[in-house]
């Protein structure tokens, strides 16, 4: 199966302020609660994701696993065990999640994300935070990466349009 998420508009500037080391954090523009909400009820929606606690993030977080039938995606796909992508619990409404290689340079140049910092110490490149939805427009360029994701681990082709 292809999936094919539209080309990424620019972020509004500013950039976020973010912690450059773990626990990699977005400290400023955070997301409006009830746009958290709705992403996350998006989020959970998805055919064969299961909710639980990440593998790798503070136990505030909450993660998507897909279900193992379905993780057909690459291994660099996901954090820990079918885990791909996870909300974090400090009221930011950033995530960390996984891509393809040509969707995470696509994010990097429209700013709506940045390296997950662990790829310095010889992590997978592909992991990336995506920052916080500020209004409803970001919300469905949010909502449009974590479906690519979505896809990478469900080993289905990833493309921007």
């Amino acid at each position: 199966m292809h999936t094919e998420t539209p080309r990424l508009p620019m972020r509004r500037e500013p950039r976020p302020t973010t912690t450059p080391q773990t626990p990699h954090i977005q400290l400023d523009q955070h997301a409006p609660v009830g746009l958290q909400a709705e992403l996350w009820e998006r989020m959970i929606a998805l055919d064969g994701v299961q909710e639980g606690r990440s593998g790798v993030s503070a136990p505030s977080s909450r993660a998507l696993h897909l279900r193992q039938d379905l993780a057909d995606g690459p291994r660099q796909a996901f954090f820990a065990g079918t885990e791909f992508a996870h909300l974090h619990g400090d009221g930011s409404g950033s995530m960390h999640l996984s891509l393809p290689l040509d969707v995470v340079e696509q994010l990097f140049a429209a700013g709506w994300g940045e390296q997950h910092p662990i790829v310095k110490l010889g992590g997978p490149p592909n992991w990336v935070m995506l920052f916080g939805p500020r209004d409803q427009a970001e919300l469905d360029v949010v909502w449009g990466l974590v479906q690519a994701s979505y896809a990478f681990a469900r080993g289905e082709e990833v493309a921007v349009g």
